[in-house]
This record gives C-alpha cells, structure tokens and sequence, in this order.
C-alpha cells in the first residue's frame, strides 16, 4: 500500500477534530443543528488554516443521515461516499486551471438537477480569486439565488481580489493562524500515534516554523521523520534539516553588531554558509530576533508577546540593554530591505555582507536613523573621557568644540568636571559661588543632561540642541538656549512638565526648571562653585548673597 502523506492522513474529519478555529466551527455547527443553512460561503484565510477540510466537513454535515451534534457521523454511506470522492452531490473545483466562463457555466446547468442522495449539492470552489472576471460574472446570478438543495462554499488565500459584487452574496468567515502552541499540541498528538520520539524543543520549533498554518507543521514533520527515521528527532535535527539557526547565533551575531566587530559579523555568516543553512531564512528569523529585542524594551509584559523558552528569554533581555531602541529600529529597517532584495538575488552571501557592513558602520549611511547613532557613539566617547577624531567633532563659529548633538546632547565643555576651566578660552571664566544644594543638582543634571535628552520624544530632542543648564535658586535650575526657534518649542509648559516629572522618577530630585535665550556674546563657560569650596581655596569667609 502507498504511503499517505501526514497532512493527508490527519486532515479533520469532524468539526470536533478542528483546531484553532472555534468560532467559526461554532457558529456552522450551530447552522446544521438548527437548519439555518446558508447558499453561500466565503471561506478566506493563510494557507494551511482549514479552509478545505471545514468545507468538506460541513458538505458531509448537511447530507449526513445521522448527524451527532452538528457535525457528520463519518460512518452512514453518505459520508463515506463524500469521504472518499465517490458522491455526486459534492463538487470539488480547482479555480486555479478551471477559471473560464465555460467552468462556471457547467456548474449553472448541474445545479438545475437536484442530489441523488442527501439533502444538498455541494460545490466547493478552491482558490476562487483565480477566476476570470467573466466567470465572477457568469457565477453572479447563481450565486445570488440558487435553487434551495445548492450550497456554494468558495475558499481563497486573497480575499483583496474577490470582487464586492461576490463578497456581498456570501457569509465570510476569517480564517485565523493557528497558534504555535495549539499547533504544537496537535503535533504531540500525531507523533504519538505514529509512534515516533521527538523533544519537545523539537516540536515547538515545528509549530513556530509553521507560522500559523497546521499543513505546513505536518508536512514540515514529515520531512524530518524521513530524515532520520527510527530515530529520535531533536532540536538539533530539526535545525539541520529545515537548515535554520538556532538563537545563540543571533545573539552572537547582535552583540558583534553593537560593537562595531564587522570581522566577527562575517565569520559568523561564514560559519553558516558551511554549515549550509539557508540566507534567506537566516535574514527572516535575524529580522525576528530583532522584532523581539525591540518588544522587551518597549512593551510592559513582553512575555506574553514573545513566543520562547525562559532561558532564551532572559538571554533576549541581556541583549536588549545592549542598544536603544533606535539602533534596533535601524538594523530592521536594513534588513528588511535586504529581505526584499534576496528574494530576487543570484550572490545573497555578497549582499547580506554589504547589509552587516552597514549595521556595524552607520557612517557609510546618511540617513536620520543613522546619523543618531553615530553621535550617541560619539556622546559615550565624550562622557568616558576618550578623544574624538576629526571626523566626529562639531564646530562653532569662534572655533570650540561644541559638541551640541543632533539628539540633544550635552556641551563637550560640560562633560568636564565644572569646576576645570576651557583650555581653549585666553581668559579664565568667570566663577559663580552657589550653595551645596544647588551645585548637587547642577552637576547631577549636567552630568546626565546627555543621557536625559535623550529620553525625550523624538519630535522635541532635536530642539534641545545647543544647550546649557544653570543654577537658578533651590531646586531650581534654568536651560539656556542659543537657537530662538528652538527656544520656542523648549519653553512650552508640556514639554517642561515631561521634563520635571522624568527627572523626579529616574533620579528621586523634585527639581524644577525655566528658560531662557542666550544673549548675544554671553559665554557657555561660567563656573559654578559652592561655598565650602571656595572657603577651602582662600581660607576666609564667605557670605553668599540672595537672588
């Protein structure tokens, strides 16, 4: 006897069988029980998600002599007949090679002769997208008002090309992927009758490869029992044959990303080509693996939206204190790009190295994204006391360093201790003696000021550019702004209130703050000492006067 491919041998036979898609077996089982049957269904979905096999339940279901709570017996004639292809009442049509208004007519003169056994004539028309725009035409008034034995269930993977005229006849049920779990589960259940040993690991990576539709996780099963057949299938065998890539390799692959290892990021893919994965997959699931890094930084309960093992989970979340979300967004928007490209590409191991070139050197880009990461590598530099190259400074008019970055961050001249006068300066700056509390909070907010405008919505950091903050009584301090424009959006009450209310929850100061515009000639280089530090200095007294 032939052998009967899995998906074959354990397509559903009743609507108790089904699995992922409740509701819509509800409301059919529903329809039979109570005889509210319609003339037209519209079954539209992802491949692999049941469409065919409901239709073909709720054909045996209608014309099924002793029904058991909606769904068929599976053993009166009628539902062996219609199991096994042999009934004339049930009509299977593949609108893929019968699109013409001919097919469409045949069906007009069948249906004008009523159902030798049972109750209706069934026709089920597969990928109904695929018809003629004469044979929509010809099907129309059928559909409309067939005779009242006839019941048209037409199925379709791209329900955007059914004309409206079709989709206002029919009741549409949606078809929904099927969740890896659920998939997973009716894995377990075949494998066990089947009699074969695979890991659970194993049996999830199946359901996840599957992407919501059941055929492919059998069929996907199949391949790997052949593969290594008597055996037990594991994770590592599931891997080999679908030539995929376990996660420890993206997380490799990220942290050689974020430091800038261009080597290592080449090696890495290297060691795959040998191993003979596939690039495509391996860019798809890397596109993935970011997709979830962005979701553990941005989401509160990330665990409910992405689908892995504790373990991996956490390793996910190490990974996701490498970077901002912005670098992340960045890489996906690279690879995404690159998706399109593989797919009509003969050298992909030559473009998917151009692409790590580009995530591990965002100079060789122009655009936004980045541009911004590019200087928040050049404000970490600045703030760990490194030298910047020529490159990566920024200059003003009368020749400093400003270090004013396009994302808000700080004077280069206040990433120094404030009390270290500018080298650059002919002149000492000017020294200003304030009291403890208020230096405290001045030199907490100056040296987090980067860190802090950075946190701000990305519609207002850039007008934080060219700033300075000042001491400006008890908790309370003062940005200065050099751009008017830029003075008018920093100075609006909301944007402000953000502020305070950010400061007050990341650092536990109540520290409220005002602005200004910086006068012309006013210098950035003003030093502010408290009392105890100036008394230390020239070891005499010193009376602080009020503002």
């Amino acid at each position: 006897m032939s052998y009967t491919a899995l998906y074959r041998k354990w397509r559903p036979t009743a609507f108790d069988d089904v699995k992922g898609q409740d509701p819509i077996v509800k409301t059919l089982k529903n329809q039979v029980i109570s005889g509210r049957i319609g003339h037209a269904y519209l079954f539209c979905g992802t491949r692999g998600t049941g469409k065919t096999s409901i239709a073909k339940i709720l054909a045996k279901a209608v014309n099924c002599e002793n029904p058991v709570e909606g769904s068929p017996c599976n053993q009166c004639p009628v539902c062996r007949a219609i199991a096994g292809g042999s009934s004339m009442n049930v009509v299977e049509i593949d609108a893929a090679s019968n699109n013409g208004v001919e097919n469409i007519r045949d069906i007009r003169e069948q249906v004008q002769y009523p159902p030798t056994d049972g109750n209706y004539r069934v026709y089920i028309i597969d990928e109904v997208h695929m018809l003629s725009v004469g044979a929509f035409n010809a099907l129309l008034k059928t559909l409309e008002e067939p005779p009242s034995y006839v019941i048209f269930i037409l199925a379709t993977t791209e329900v955007h090309k059914i004309p409206v005229t079709i989709l206002s006849r029919c009741q549409r049920y949606d078809f929904k992927r099927i969740p890896a779990l659920t998939i997973a589960a009716r894995l377990l259940q075949v494998t066990e009758a089947e009699q074969v040993d695979i890991e659970e690991k194993a049996l999830l990576y199946l359901a996840k490869a599957a992407d919501g539709a059941f055929r492919d996780a059998l069929s996907l099963l199949d391949q790997c029992i052949a593969f290594h057949f008597g055996e037990t299938l594991t994770y590592d065998h599931v891997l080999d044959i679908l030539g995929a890539v376990d996660q420890t390799i993206f997380s490799r692959m990220f942290r050689a990303v974020i430091e800038k290892r261009t080597k290592d990021c080449i090696l890495l893919l290297e060691e795959m080509v040998i191993q003979g994965r596939e690039l495509g997959q391996f860019v798809q699931e890397f596109i993935w693996y970011l997709r979830n890094l962005l979701l553990t930084q941005t989401a509160e309960d990330s665990e409910g939206l992405v689908d892995m093992s504790e373990d991996n989970l956490k390793q996910l979340k190490e990974d996701g204190m490498l970077a901002d979300s912005s670098t992340i967004i960045r890489d996906i928007r690279i690879l995404s790009e690159l998706s399109n490209q593989l797919r009509f590409a003969s050298q992909k191991r030559i473009l998917i190295e151009i692409a790590l070139i580009k995530l591990t050197k965002p100079e060789m880009e122009a655009n936004i994204d980045s541009l911004l990461e590019r200087i928040a590598a050049l404000e970490a530099r600045i703030e760990d006391g490194l030298p910047v190259n020529g490159a990566g400074t920024f200059g003003m008019a009368d020749g400093r360093s400003s270090g004013f970055l396009a994302d808000g961050g700080s004077n280069v001249s206040e990433a120094r201790s404030p009390q270290m006068p500018d080298p650059s300066k002919p002149h000492p700056p000017r020294e200003v003696v304030i009291s403890p509390a208020q230096l405290e909070d001045l030199n907490l907010i100056r040296n987090e000021w980067g860190n802090i405008v950075r946190q701000m919505g990305i519609s207002i950091r850039p007008s934080f550019r060219d700033t300075v903050v000042e001491p400006s009584g008890d908790n309370c301090l003062c940005i200065v702004f050099a751009d008017p424009i830029n003075y008018a959006i920093g100075n609006r009450p909301s944007v402000l209130g953000s502020l305070e209310r950010f400061v007050e929850e990341k650092y536990g100061k109540a520290i409220y703050f005002k602005t200004r515009q910086r006068e012309s000639g006013e210098p950035y280089d003003t030093i502010y000492v408290s009392s105890e530090e100036l008394r230390e200095k020239i070891h005499m007294d010193i009376s602080i006067e009020e503002d």
